[in-house]
């Protein structure tokens, strides 16, 4: 075969240090949101979606194959909280929790996944994120301890 042909979406999740409800609704979240998909847009790959609320964010992507996910992450975590801390007035510095969770996303499942994402005010109107997060896992087959999770 003359070239190679791939396609990655990713679900992403990762939380506030602390699950710190800092994330403030309107102005704040949509310009976060907004600067998290030109990250991902400038360099990583595609953007579709990127939605959360005051202590966690989804990022819905399809990610360039000359990336790791890891360096991808921690790329978009550093430059977020760098810009979330020149540009907001906190009363404490703003920091993401130390890991994240990624779960690959086939093409038929891309517009449930983003319905999903673009209506977490909805959903976090019944759950809470650490059920959401530790649902996801179990969802994906994926060994986790509870202690862990919230560092």
């Amino acid at each position: 075969m003359a070239h190679s042909y791939s396609r990655h979406y990713l679900h992403i999740v990762f939380g506030t240090k602390y699950r710190q409800k800092i994330i403030q609704p309107g102005d704040m979240e949509l310009r976060l949101h907004k600067y998290i998909a030109r990250v991902i847009n400038n360099k990583y790959g595609f953007a579709h979606c990127v939605n959360g609320t005051s202590d966690h964010v989804h990022i819905l992507m399809d990610i360039k194959t000359a990336y790791s996910t890891a360096s991808m992450v921690r790329d978009v975590k550093a430059y977020s909280s760098g810009w979330i801390n020149r540009t907001f007035n906190l009363p404490t510095l703003f920091r993401w929790q130390t890991g994240y969770g990624v779960f690959s996303v086939g093409y038929k499942d891309l517009a449930q996944v983003s319905r999903y994402i673009e209506r977490q005010k909805i959903h976090h109107q019944c759950w809470k994120f650490e059920s959401e997060y530790t649902g996801l896992l179990q969802e994906h087959a994926i060994t986790f301890q509870e202690s862990d999770l919230w560092k």
